[in-house]
């Protein structure tokens, strides 16, 4: 499945991205991310160099959101199970039919505890989950948030902290730390680099938020941590096998996000053009943990 880009300084590798969604799945949680991961080039001014390939998984054929739009399908969650070690990035978008989920136990709820085991059977892939608004409340059922922080959907904080400490009484006790925050990264990859205020993902004021993080943002482009990521062990070391995860906040929330994920994996360059084009002003959220690198 892995596509590979030719260009003058050679092959560059197409980021396999898999977008899970279930019945009555938000339409802009999945449309917002997926434009921008779309317009996302490893070289901002060659159309060739596409960055991210895309796939949709869904239990039919055709899935419709809350507001009508039917999708179609590229595979069903069989497929998805079955190729899930090619794919580098899986983003589930939240939307009314998150509580079905969460209520019947079904997809993505196993395909996401899926990706997590395989982050941590081998962590010798750099792999990234990533959720938009009330997506991140099936994280918090399938137990991956446990000593880790996230965001969700204003209107569900509370729902989201009731189950992340159900997700801890039945697990090993950590607790998650529900933050108030445009998004969160855990496990990141950066470089602080040598002047912190020209850093892009740095924030030097901590925005207000109901509980203390640590506001470093970022990680360095796919590229480079293609040619300087960080040993297997080191990885390993890292919560859920150094899985990169990202939960974000409401719709325009879900973007901001998606640009983060261009700047981590291509280019903070690349990004900025992608909201150029969009003429959308991102707004930063919050990295709580990483590793220069």
């Amino acid at each position: 499945m892995s596509a590979i880009t030719e260009t003058t300084d050679g092959p560059i590798e197409v980021i396999q991205v898999l977008f899970a969604l279930h019945p009555s799945f938000g339409a802009q949680e999945l449309c917002g991310p997926l434009e921008i991961l779309s317009k996302a080039l490893h070289k901002i001014n060659d159309p060739s160099t596409k960055a991210f390939e895309i796939t949709i998984a869904a239990p039919s054929a055709g899935v419709s959101s809350s507001s009508g739009l039917t999708i179609k399908a590229d595979i069903d969650f069989a497929t998805a199970h079955e190729d899930l070690s090619e794919y580098d990035v899986l983003i589930i978008p939240g939307g009314d039919g998150v509580n079905k989920v969460l209520e019947t136990q079904s997809e993505p709820l196993p395909l996401i505890s899926a990706f997590a085991k395989l982050q941590i059977s081998d962590p010798s892939k750099e792999r990234t989950l990533m959720s938009i608004g009330t997506g991140s409340l099936l994280f918090a059922q399938s137990g991956i948030l446990q000593g880790l922080s996230a965001t969700t959907h204003p209107d569900y904080y509370t729902k989201m902290e009731i189950i992340c400490k159900e997700a801890a009484r039945k697990g090993d006790l950590e607790q998650t730390d529900v933050m108030e925050e445009n998004y969160v990264v855990n496990n990141a990859r950066y470089e602080l680099g040598e002047n912190l205020e020209e850093n892009p993902f740095v924030l030097s004021k901590r925005p207000d938020a109901r509980r203390k993080s640590i506001a470093r943002k970022g990680s360095n482009a796919w590229k480079e941590s293609v040619k300087r990521r960080e040993s297997n062990a080191r990885r390993a070391s890292l919560r859920l096998g150094g899985l990169r995860l990202i939960t974000s906040g409401g719709i325009t929330s879900g973007l901001d996000a998606s640009l983060y994920l261009v700047a981590a994996m291509v280019s903070h360059e690349s990004a900025q053009e992608v909201a150029r084009v969009m003429q959308y002003t991102w707004n930063k959220g919050v990295t709580v943990e990483g590793i220069d690198v």
